[in-house]
């Protein structure tokens, strides 16, 4: 801590009022804003500050004087540290009212729009182990709180499996239970911490970009397929391939067991080949879709899938509500992924053009209606500026409904110009960000207005939320 925070004031006994952006949650002391993380409003607590500026500061909790009644036990025992689940000592119903009221501040504020229409949100029936998806990163040195640095020998640590500390790039701390993706994930990591170790695999260094073992990729899906994805830095399969049997021998819900090698200085392995080491180069899930038919999706390593799947599910059961589809429709699926909405929707309309910008989703998109007989579907990749014109409409048909599901970043301006122009009857948008889709809704309420509105928590215990809005042509 530097000089300047160590004479920033202790705040006692301070009431906790509201929940904040980023996860954080708020308290106000003479006009002054503070956020503080891993508190839940209702709490009484000393504030240590170690940041001030002029209309807010930023603390940390030190003291708890009376917990909240919202407050719960977490289940993680990494909670505080990792970062990753800011709300767990916040009951589940809490959480959900707080998201709601995200959305609806947002809508309002930022983008004037009449909530009147909004619908309670849709909470996950499962609070933990939701997830279908987890990476995990190793480091030569493991990430020791304060507290653990006082209990342990000055004698450097085996190092690290786990996930980065926030805002530290080269921190990571060590994760022994993490309770967002069911086992065997956990037991599954923890193996290869155990072999590496006893069989001296050396962990990255992400400072110096030196030692062999850098990421774990763990995915699953509710149809009982495991992947497991092993990134190295180097092409040596003397010391890899016995990791790799390893865990072929111990877990045969292995279904897809893969490795990348990674000789650059960052994570991203989107353009490094994949390399099938036993069983599929995939995994495969499942979802029904309006009238009950079971629709299936390949997932390859790079593949993107909704993260919570029985979530995903009501969330386009919410979209296919809102869209009221007619037989006769064309409807398009801009930022269609791996093609998931549209094959969803698909049944319900005449024919479903999907529109994306990773031309590797888009071949998923095409393979995945070849394996589920979907034969009313189009899919065509690019940027959707440039894509989404007058002669791409001209030359695929008018739309009568589109779904966008954009980035956090929301449309880009030249894409909202074009729905307004085309005017399709309905548009509906899902958004993973409520303060961007603020934003495009009220530049499309130039010609619709926003009738309802469905707000679904795809993350507990984060303060992350998917919104649903319902937009109908005025005339």
């Amino acid at each position: 801590m530097s000089r300047r925070n160590k004479e920033l004031p202790l705040i006692e006994q301070v009431e906790i009022t509201d929940t904040g952006s980023e996860g954080m949650a708020v308290a106000r002391v003479d006009g002054l804003v503070v956020f503080v993380p891993f508190v839940v409003p209702g709490d009484v607590v000393d504030i240590q500050l170690y940041k001030k500026k002029k209309n807010y500061a930023e603390g940390r909790a030190v003291n708890l004087h009376r917990p909240s009644p919202l407050r719960v036990e977490p289940a993680c025992p990494h909670f505080g540290v990792c970062g990753g689940c800011k709300w767990q000592t916040m009951n589940y119903a809490a959480q959900l009212e707080a998201k709601q009221r995200q959305v609806r501040d947002n809508l309002e504020r930022l983008g004037g729009i009449n909530c009147s229409q909004m619908r309670r949100i849709c909470g996950s029936d499962n609070i933990y182990y939701y997830r279908n998806k987890l990476e995990f990163t190793f480091s030569n040195r493991e990430w020791l709180t304060a507290e653990a640095l006082k209990n342990t020998t000055n004698s450097p640590t085996a190092g690290a499996l786990g996930f980065h500390i926030p805002q530290l790039f080269d921190k990571v701390l060590d994760i022994k239970q993490c309770a967002l993706q069911a086992e065997p994930s956990n037991t599954i990591r923890n193996t290869i911490r155990s072999y590496a170790v006893e069989h001296n695999l050396d962990f990255y260094d992400i400072r110096n970009h030196t030692g062999f073992l850098r990421n774990v990729i763990i995915r699953n899906s509710s149809l009982g397929h495991w992947m497991v994805i092993v990134v190295v830095a180097e092409d040596d399969s003397e010391r890899l391939f016995p990791l790799l049997d390893v865990l072929h021998n111990t877990f045969p819900q292995i279904t897809s067991l893969q490795y990348i090698v990674n000789t650059k200085m960052n994570d991203s392995y989107s353009d490094l080949e994949t390399h099938t080491y036993l069983g599929e180069d995939h995994i495969e899930e499942e979802m029904l879709d309006p009238q009950g038919r079971a629709l299936h999706f390949i997932i390859n390593p790079k593949s993107f899938y909704q993260t919570n799947s029985a979530q995903a599910q009501k969330l386009y059961s919410y979209v296919s509500e809102l869209a009221e589809l007619h037989p006769d429709d064309t409807l398009y699926d801009l930022y269609t992924g791996t093609g998931t909405i549209a094959l969803f929707l698909a049944t319900q309309a005449k024919q479903v053009i999907g529109i994306e910008y990773v031309e590797e989703a888009i071949t998923d998109a095409k393979n995945n209606a070849i394996l589920n007989g979907v034969g009313n579907t189009e899919f065509y990749a690019g940027d959707m500026a440039k894509v989404l014109t007058e002669d791409f409409i001209a030359a695929h048909g008018h739309p009568d409904v589109v779904v966008t599901d954009p980035p956090r970043a929301g449309m880009h301006e030249k894409v909202v110009a074009q729905l307004l122009q085309t005017a399709p009857r309905k548009i509906i948008y899902v958004s993973c960000n409520p303060a961007t889709q603020a934003r495009d809704l009220q530049m499309l309420s130039a010609r619709y207005d926003i009738h309802r509105i469905q707000p679904v928590d795809m993350f507990p215990h984060t303060q992350h939320v998917e919104n649903i809005a319902e937009l109908v042509l005025r005339g």
